[in-house]
């Protein structure tokens, strides 16, 4: 195996519009491997299904990332922010992550998400009522990425009129590229967003309504089992987390479809195929890219390869789900997939608590855009579609045209 990281290269276009060549290059090359990834930091890759499963439940692999040997990744985020930051169910170990899922847990079983059927089916609608008209869009901006959004601000109680704030504080801390994020702009999107959940959260301690933000401050007010850090914290994951993967699948699903018209026909003439086809969207093409970050709290071995303590690993799920090993003809879109264990959600305890919403999402607005989208098709070529990087892959804009005379 080489001792030199290989270099993921996010200023590469063609790496950024397929990095899966890559990708099947170092799975091959190893089933452990150093890379240099998002904002220049370096971590191990894991690339193959069955090590990266038996990682997604290691308990040497830690969540919080103060068990990191690199500085640096504790250094991007502001002293002032870092504690309260830090406590996030995606952050944290049991005891406390197990305290903190079972607080939010009830929001997000299948059963309460079945029950927002109807609302995410009327928010499909009037989004594609709006463009239809039309016979052009951008699927990204005007329909994957207000539907997510819409759900989750509704589900939490956020105000509507707060919805482009929260997205552009968003997008300055978590999108990253090949170089390193700049701290000052960083650091001002933390405290922008703290300040305003801080105050939203005050709105809603005078002012308590039917969501799930007031029943979290409730619980921390009456039982004591939130402190208000841990609050300020479980409200930017449910608000960042409840959104920025799902427009990613969205988006992403309907490009994969694009580009495989034999399988975008087949689904239009069986909508029964949508459940199985977002699973295949997610193992072919998922919206985490490359993989799920752990930091090993002791030299941990995977495959034969020792890992340091304190080093950043990656579970490349990315990787993962196309490995042949456990995956017949992995790099083929097969809407029809049976056994599809992808591991896009991850496994174990931290395995995806809002899965359940984002494949409802994901069903009925791919299902109800090539209902109501007749002749559906890229109004520029596929090379000229720009994708997100850093940790999350989608397109950055997805412009189409359809027929509107039929779209009713």
């Amino acid at each position: 195996m080489s001792q030199q990281p290989v270099l993921l290269p996010y200023a590469d276009p063609a790496f950024m519009a397929d990095p899966f060549p890559l990708y099947r290059q170092l799975r091959e090359d190893g089933p452990v491997r150093r890379a240099v990834v998002a904002g220049g930091l370096e971590a191990w890759l894991v690339t193959r299904y069955e090590d990266g499963l038996a990682a997604l439940s290691d308990s040497r692999l830690s969540s919080d990332v103060r068990d990191a040997s690199d500085p640096r990744l504790l250094e991007r985020l502001p002293a002032t922010e870092r504690e309260s930051m830090l406590r996030t169910m995606l952050r944290s170990d049991p005891p406390d992550h197990t305290r903190l899922r079972r607080l939010v847990s009830k929001a997000f079983t299948a059963r309460r998400v079945a029950e927002l059927r109807p609302r995410v089916q009327e928010i499909t609608d009037q989004l594609l009522d709006a463009i239809v008209p039309a016979g052009k869009a951008d699927l990204v901006e005007d329909f994957a990425l207000p539907l997510p959004v819409t759900v989750i601000r509704e589900l939490l109680g956020v105000p509507v009129a707060d919805r482009h704030d929260f997205q552009r504080w968003t997008d300055e801390m978590i999108l990253q590229g090949d170089e390193p994020p700049d701290p000052v702009r960083v650091g001002r999107a933390w405290r922008q967003m703290r300040s305003y959940l801080t105050r939203l959260l005050a709105d809603k301690r005078a002012r308590p309504g039917d969501d799930l933000l007031s029943a979290l401050i409730a619980t921390r007010d009456e039982e004591h089992r939130l402190d208000e850090d841990e609050l300020i914290a479980m409200a930017f994951l449910l608000l960042v987390a409840g959104y920025v993967t799902t427009v990613n699948l969205i988006g992403g699903g309907i490009a994969a479809l694009l580009a495989h018209p034999d399988q975008l026909g087949m689904l239009r003439d069986d909508p029964e195929l949508l459940p199985g086809a977002i699973e295949e969207f997610l193992r072919y093409d998922g919206p985490v890219n490359p993989g799920i970050a752990r930091f090993a709290r002791e030299d941990v071995t995977i495959a034969g390869v020792t890992i340091p303590r304190g080093a950043t690993v990656l579970v490349a799920s990315a990787i993962a789900d196309r490995d042949p090993a456990r995956f017949p003809d992995p790099d083929r879109l097969d809407i029809t997939r049976q056994d599809n264990a992808h591991l896009a959600f991850g496994h174990g305890i931290h395995y995806c608590l809002g899965a359940p919403l984002a494949r409802l999402e994901g069903q009925i607005a791919i299902g109800t855009a090539l209902r109501r989208l007749p002749h559906l098709g890229l109004a520029v070529s596929p090379g000229e579609l720009r994708w997100r990087s850093g940790g999350l892959r989608g397109p950055a804009q997805l412009p189409v045209t359809f027929t509107p005379d039929d779209a009713g």
